[in-house]
C-alpha cells in the first residue's frame, strides 16, 4: 500500500518541481533524510519529476490527492524541509473526495499526537452522522474547522480548479507558504 507523499522542491523563479515517494510518509521520515548530499533521500523519492513549475496552489488542486497522500514536504532552495501532514476531510462513500487540509508538524511525537487526535475525530463525526445526529456536511465542516482552528490547517479541494469552487477562499501562496 505504502505510505504516499509529494515532495515540492523549490526552484528560483518560486514555484515547485514535484516528485513522488511511495513511502515518503512513513513517520514524515524525510523531513530529516532530504538534503543537499541526498536530495532524493537515497532513492525514497522517485527520480521522475512528477510535473515542473507548479505554484503551491496548484500542488494543492492538481497534484495533492488528500484520499491518497498523507504527507507533503516542501523543499527550499537550500533544502530546507518543512513537512506537512495531509488530512482528508471526507468519508469514503462514494461522495466528493476531494476536500482535505494540510498541517504543519514535526516528525516524532507531535505527528503521532496529530495522526491519533485526526483519527479519534473523525471517527467520532463518522459515528455522529451514522447514528443520525448530524448531516454529513455538518458533521465535514464541523471536522474541518477543528483542524483549522485546532491543529492551525489549511483547507484546499483537489481536483477543482480554483476558479470553479465558490466555496474556496483565493490565497495567494506565496504570501501563505511558508511561515517560519
Amino acid at each position: 500500500m505504502g505510505h504516499r507523499a509529494l515532495v515540492a522542491y523549490e526552484r528560483p523563479d518560486h514555484l515547485y518541481d514535484l516528485r513522488y515517494s511511495h513511502w515518503g510518509g512513513d513517520d514524515l521520515a524525510l523531513a530529516t533524510s532530504l538534503t543537499r548530499e541526498t536530495p532524493l533521500a537515497r532513492g525514497t523519492v522517485d527520480s521522475d519529476v512528477l510535473a515542473d513549475a507548479v505554484s503551491l496552489e496548484r500542488v494543492l488542486s492538481d497534484y495533492l490527492d488528500p484520499c491518497v497522500h498523507e504527507a507533503l514536504y516542501l523543499v527550499t532552495e537550500d533544502f530546507a524541509v518543512t513537512p506537512y501532514r495531509v488530512c482528508w476531510l471526507e468519508w469514503g462513500d462514494g461522495r466528493e473526495e476531494g476536500r482535505g487540509a494540510i498541517v504543519r508538524v514535526d516528525p516524532g511525537s507531535d505527528d503521532l499526537a496529530l495522526r491519533t487526535w485526526f483519527r479519534a475525530t473523525k471517527t467520532a463525526m463518522a459515528d455522529i452522522v451514522e447514528m443520525g445526529a448530524l448531516s454529513r456536511r455538518a458533521a465535514q465542516s464541523y471536522l474541518e474547522a477543528r483542524v483549522c482552528e485546532d491543529e492551525d490547517g489549511r483547507p484546499y479541494t483537489y481536483g477543482t480548479d480554483p476558479d470553479d469552487d465558490p466555496n474556496r477562499r483565493r490565497i495567494d501562496a506565496r504570501d501563505y507558504w511558508p511561515e517560519e
